[in-house]
C-alpha cells in the first residue's frame, strides 16, 4: 500500500470513528467511551503522518509502534460499545473490521522494514 492511500485510508478511520462516537448516548459510559475512541481513533492517522517523517528506519519502525497500539485500542473501544450494548454490532462491524486491518497493514510494515533493515545491517558488516 502507499503512503499515499494508508494516509487517507487513516484519515477516513479517524473521521468515521468520530462520527460513531458522536452517535452513542450521552451517558456517563457513552461519553467515556466515545471520548476514548476519539482519541484513540484520531491518533492512527496523526500517528502515521508522524512516522511518514521519521528521520531513520529505527524512528519510522517506532513511530509505526504506535500507530499499530492505537488501531487496536480504537478496536478495543468499540469492542466494549458493542459488549455494553451502546450500538448494534451491525453498526460498528465495518469499523472495527478496519481497525483490524490497520493494525495487520501495519505490523506487515513492521516486518517488512525490520527485515530491510536488518539486511542491510548484514551487508554493510560484509562490506565493511
Amino acid at each position: 500500500m502507499q503512503e499515499v492511500d494508508l494516509k487517507r485510508r487513516t484519515k477516513q478511520f479517524a473521521l468515521r470513528a468520530m462520527q460513531l462516537a458522536a452517535s452513542l448516548d450521552r451517558s456517563i459510559t457513552g461519553r467515556t467511551l466515545a471520548n476514548q475512541l476519539v482519541r484513540s481513533g484520531t491518533s492512527v492517522g496523526a500517528n502515521y503522518r508522524s512516522a511518514c517523517r521519521a528521520r531513520s528506519k529505527a524512528e519510522f519502525i517506532s513511530r509505526l509502534g504506535v500507530v499499530e497500539e492505537e488501531a487496536d485500542e480504537s478496536a478495543y473501544w468499540m469492542e466494549l460499545i458493542i459488549e455494553a450494548g451502546l450500538m448494534p454490532e451491525n453498526r460498528v462491524k465495518m469499523l472495527l473490521n478496519e481497525a483490524d486491518q490497520l493494525v495487520a497493514i501495519v505490523v506487515a510494515s513492521r516486518r517488512s522494514v525490520r527485515r530491510s533493515a536488518s539486511f542491510e545491517n548484514r551487508k554493510s558488516k560484509i562490506e565493511n
